[in-house]
């Protein structure tokens, strides 16, 4: 008997058959639609090292700058190094910011730093020497944890392209080599930009605010309008005000309270450090125009120096970023849980106040370092977007043609970098080399160890890398007549409280005291920078044979007769060729040459 209709082939009818093809048909066509979609997320992500490949090259240019950055700052010796050697060894220099009648600076702030060098001090009793360069790893490693988890929050932000992009800035960059390890609160302050920043591009508005409360108060109270933008996020955008209020209150509680009551403690009254120096740079008469000035174009030029195209890069980010996305390549940003203007915006905020300031300084561009790297990168993105775009627009995603790009800007900038990272310590290495000889010859005996050694600086007092460098605590650095006529520090007083003494002969104004200076005549030794003009404040000692004699000589760089672009950057053979160099002479008086032994140098 022939089949009937029903119960034919399968037993579906003939539109059961039909919907059947037709489902399969549409589930082929998603199957492939998601693989193309699969195959394109593969390219926009790209490959960008692992947390721990990129902890291990944070961790290790780190180290470098630990090792073999210089002091380029004379406020990171006297305001910082110097206190803190006075913490730990009871002897260093104390300027009028730490004076309890002015109390600007804040002694929580060394404490933080200090503990580790008091541990490693203590428990291994090594040279002072060798603390300075453990408390140096101890930023070295703050700075590497910081900018991984900043990497990160990048990755997650905008893609694992401009993620590896920032990572690479990061770690070649002159910029952050400098700030990484400098003991000064603008570095403290980058590195709370490098977590704050972070927490708000991983959606953690609690921790973004803790993080730039402890900038704020620990660090350096300017650094709270970096946190404008995240709380313009936080209240307008997502309107979390009892959060935000709450968090605030609980970061003001938890930190400004045990840091009033240990600061308080060692100025012997009441104090709020961070208070202090805001009614002294904003309210006062003298605040930022005391000291030295610069003109508008001081920032750009340095910003250049320390992170060349990239810097131009991180400038024009946001109208090139902008216009590229919106008009070239209007592609969605699926990731971005940001603003593009708002993830951006605290660089161009911080840019704009510090150069509208009379006094500019290399270091008041440290908070925001980690915010150029990633500007540059966006860039670099933005770069790569429109030559796949004028090179047609293969359908493929434009990282799959334009990797080379950003790796041969990377390339670029990361040459440049390490050249002016060279250059700075070839040409300017002479003073730490100078006191790390002084610690080479009194390890061999060649300075006595049983009584008081006198070592005197004149025109070269704000190259000394701090009392660190002193073989031991019979040394005492003393002060002669140079041509600088502003306000030298003093040694702290010797007094058990000495944090809670109002010294004499200190004022908040620069003016010149004489009673820092001692008489050539009580000088020892003499580390002095051998110029061929003379002064009669600062003349040429190393040409007195009769009175001083030469130990120690290295070259050093006379920037003014050295060709700008090629002392900027080094470029082998014609750095050499256009570059003038003084002696950096370590000098010992030939009156005392019975007391000293002469090391035959």
């Amino acid at each position: 008997m022939a089949p009937t209709a029903r119960n034919r082939g399968s037993g579906h009818s003939k539109k059961e058959l039909q919907k059947e093809i037709l489902k399969r048909q549409t589930s082929a066509k998603e199957k492939d639609v998601r693989e193309s979609e699969s195959e394109i997320v593969a390219v926009v992500e790209g490959w960008c090292p692992s947390q721990y490949t990129a902890l291990k090259a944070l961790l290790s240019a780190r180290l470098c700058a630990a090792i073999w950055g210089l002091i380029n700052d004379c406020d990171e010796t006297y305001n910082y190094w110097e206190p803190t050697h006075y913490l730990l060894y009871g002897k260093g220099f104390q300027t009028w910011e730490y004076s309890p009648a002015f109390a600007l600076r804040s002694y929580t702030y060394l404490l933080v730093h200090a503990v580790p060098g008091w541990l490693y001090c203590t428990l291994l009793q090594p040279n002072p020497m060798l603390v300075f360069f453990f408390i140096r790893c101890c930023l070295a490693l703050g700075c590497s944890g910081s900018e991984l988890y900043f990497y990160r929050g990048v990755c997650k932000e905008f893609g694992s392209n401009i993620g590896l992009v920032t990572l690479g800035v990061q770690v070649f960059s002159a910029g952050m080599f400098t700030a990484a390890t400098a003991f000064l609160p603008s570095s403290f302050a980058m590195y709370m930009t490098l977590l704050s920043v972070g927490a708000w591009f991983h959606q953690s508005p609690q921790l973004a605010i803790f993080t730039t409360a402890i900038s704020t108060f620990l660090g350096w109270p300017f650094a709270g309008a970096l946190g404008i933008p995240i709380a313009y996020d936080i209240i307008v955008r997502k309107k979390q005000v009892v959060m935000f209020v709450k968090w605030c209150f609980i970061s003001a509680i938890t930190i400004l309270v045990p840091m009033v009551q240990i600061d308080s403690q060692y100025f012997g009254r009441l104090v709020v450090a961070p208070l202090n120096i805001v009614l002294y740079n904003v309210f006062s008469s003298r605040g930022s125009s005391l000291y030295g000035t610069e003109p508008w174009t001081f920032y750009f030029i340095n910003g250049f120096l320390n992170f060349n195209i990239m810097f131009i890069a991180a400038f024009i980010s946001l109208p090139l970023c902008m216009m590229v996305i919106q008009v070239v390549i209007p592609l969605r940003r699926h990731r971005q849980s940001l603003p593009l203007w708002l993830s951006l915006s605290p660089m161009y905020l911080w840019l704009c106040v510090f150069i509208l300031q009379p006094h500019k300084e290399e270091r008041f561009l440290f908070p925001i370092y980690p915010l150029i790297c990633l500007g540059g990168a966006i860039t670099t993105d933005s770069v790569q977007r429109v030559w796949w775009w004028l090179r047609g627009g293969r359908p493929n995603h434009y990282l799959r043609h334009t990797t080379w790009l950003a790796l041969s800007i990377l390339a670029l900038s990361s040459t440049l970098s390490v050249s002016r990272i060279f250059s700075q310590y070839r040409a300017f290495r002479a003073p730490v080399e100078t006191f790390m000889e002084i610690n080479r010859l009194a390890a061999e005996g060649h300075f006595p160890a049983d009584r008081p050694i006198t070592l005197c600086l004149g025109r070269e007092w704000h190259r000394f890398p701090s009392s660190f460098f002193l073989p031991g605590l019979n040394w005492n650095v003393q002060f002669i007549e140079s041509e600088f006529r502003g306000q030298l520090p003093q040694p702290y007083s010797q007094e058990p409280n000495g944090t809670a003494i109002i010294p004499q002969h200190m004022n908040d104004a620069n003016l010149e005291e004489t009673t820092r200076y001692v008489d050539i005549q009580s000088c020892e030794l003499l580390v002095d920078l051998d110029h061929e003009e003379e002064t009669p404040r600062e003349p040429r000692y190393a040409a007195y044979t009769n009175n001083w004699t030469t130990i120690h000589s290295l070259p050093f760089m006379d920037s003014s007769r050295s060709n700008r672009l090629l002392r900027a950057f080094y470029v082998p053979f014609l750095t050499e060729c256009y570059s003038t160099y003084l002696n950096y002479t370590l000098l010992q008086s030939t009156r005392w040459k019975s007391n000293i032994r002469n090391p035959g140098h």
